[in-house]
């Protein structure tokens, strides 16, 4: 599952099991936040800290992992996660008018998520079906060929 997820509830079991599996293993972190991040939907503070506790790193170290790879978010998403492929094959064929559309429509900026939680809206350099473009997806279902129209009315289908 991606970045693109709803908070979640968190279930300290689950946390709990994760951090004893890799408990003493700085090594595993990456795998941790992977994991960690599937269950609640994105990394907050308070987990990033007992994270660090468990695998013997700092919380700096786990925050500079957390920050510098895009999968990895400390923010809540939204239930559906919008990524607007803006690759050079989707950037030609019209990507930019339709991530213009989607912001003004939802009254976001890429970056950010609705304030009733519905929608987050993300910008991808490449999704890797630049035939296709310009493509978006909607929670990792990926949506083709299109134009402002189109991908408004592919939005619109995951009310």
């Amino acid at each position: 599952m991606s970045a693109c997820c709803q908070e979640r509830t968190v279930d300290q079991g689950q946390l709990d099991q994760i951090l004893q599996l890799y408990q003493g293993q700085p090594s595993a972190l990456i795998e941790v936040l992977h994991q960690v991040q599937e269950i609640i939907g994105y990394l907050p503070r308070e987990v990033q800290g007992k994270i660090a506790k468990a695998l013997g790193v700092s919380r700096g170290e786990v925050y500079s992992v957390v920050s510098f790879y895009s999968h990895f978010t400390i923010k809540p998403k939204g239930k559906y996660q919008v990524c607007m492929c803006k690759g050079t094959a989707c950037y030609v064929k019209g990507s930019p008018e339709i991530l213009d559309r989607f912001e003004k429509e939802l009254g976001i900026e890429a970056g950010d998520t609705t304030d009733d939680g519905k929608y987050s809206l993300e910008v991808v350099r490449c999704l890797g079906a630049c035939g296709l473009g310009p493509v978006m997806t909607v929670n990792g279902n990926a949506h083709g060929l299109l134009k402002p129209e189109k991908a408004l009315a592919v939005l619109k289908k995951y009310v």
